[in-house]
């Protein structure tokens, strides 16, 4: 009983804690996108003629002659009622906007988060604690890849392996060969900065005393590395998975516009650069469930690993 009523607060706390941070974003939102210079009547009307009356009319119909706090109401009244507005530029409901884009980027986003999973258990179970050559080249290689540019890495890698030696394809209409280089580019720099910590976590461990233990029941090199340091190793790895995904789909806007793939991230530059608001506004608050979303599972994870954050939550 006593473990459920532990559950059930740290659920509700989770819960309230994540609402403030999706009122926080659709706050900064709005108030950013009416601070940008610039007349989203006259975005929509594009370069066409028209008279001043005809502006107003729109303007009126946009709601945007109402005062800003009248405004910000009505915003997040929408906002609570579920409706996330038609775009300005598309006439079309947001959630369809959304719809038809999120599965492009959701396979981009998965494919880089494997990629950059198993390139860091791979090297770090190889380069922790030992053969000090072979970590200092991971770790100088790492400090590269996390210092490199993701549109500088995907022309690149655009250039050498899909223009010049011509191994993978190029497109959303060439199968799943075309999602592997904007999956590489995405992945590079994640995967390096995982690498760094997945190894320090496992460091710690091979220092404590359950190590010689393990060692001395005849358990051989590898295997006390892959199953008793890395589940050790995994907790700050398991922690840094919130700012991953993240950075995940903030990368997606440039990994998206430099292999011309559809995605969440091309519809969100296309709409900050047309001061699409309902779109903007829209995809802000869709990062922020996501991130919400995995922060609490990340926080449940973490507590399976860890044991002892169940027993200090009151």
């Amino acid at each position: 009983m006593a473990d459920e009523v532990s559950r059930a607060r740290w659920l509700l706390r989770r819960l309230a804690g994540g609402l403030g941070v999706l009122l926080g974003a659709a706050t900064v939102t709005f108030l950013a996108m009416e601070l940008i210079p610039g007349d989203p009547a006259r975005a929509l009307v594009g370069s066409a003629p028209a008279t001043p009356q005809t502006m107003a009319l729109i303007r009126h119909e946009m709601g945007l002659d109402l005062p800003l706090p009248v405004r910000y109401g009505h915003y997040l009244a929408r906002l609570a009622s579920g409706d996330l507005g038609r775009s300005y530029q598309l006439q079309q409901p947001v959630s369809t906007i959304i719809g038809e884009q999120v599965w492009p980027t959701v396979q981009l986003a998965l494919a880089a988060t494997l990629l950059a999973f198993a390139g860091a258990v791979l090297v770090a179970t190889l380069t922790a604690g030992r053969w000090r050559v072979a970590r200092g080249v991971a770790q100088a290689v790492e400090l590269v890849a996390v210092s490199t540019p993701s549109f500088w890495l995907g022309l690149l890698l655009l250039s050498v392996f899909a223009f010049r030696l011509r191994l993978v394809p190029v497109g959303v209409d060439q199968g799943p060969a075309a999602l592997i280089l904007p999956a590489v580019t995405l992945a590079v720099p994640v995967g390096a900065i995982l690498t760094q910590v997945l190894r320090d976590g496992m460091e710690g461990a091979l220092r404590q005393p359950f190590v010689v233990s393990v060692r001395a029941r005849g358990v051989g090199e590898l295997g006390v590395r892959a199953r008793h340091v890395l589940r050790h190793g995994l907790s700050p790895a398991v922690t840094l998975s919130g700012w991953l995904v993240g950075h995940l789909l903030g990368g997606a806007v440039l990994v998206e516009t430099v292999f011309a793939r559809p995605g969440l991230g091309r519809v969100t530059l296309a709409a900050i650069s047309s001061r699409d608001f309902p779109v903007v506004i829209a995809m802000v608050l869709f990062v922020a469930v996501v991130f919400v979303v995995v922060s609490t599972l990340v926080d449940g994870l973490y507590r399976i690993i860890d044991p002892r954050l169940r027993e200090a939550t009151p």
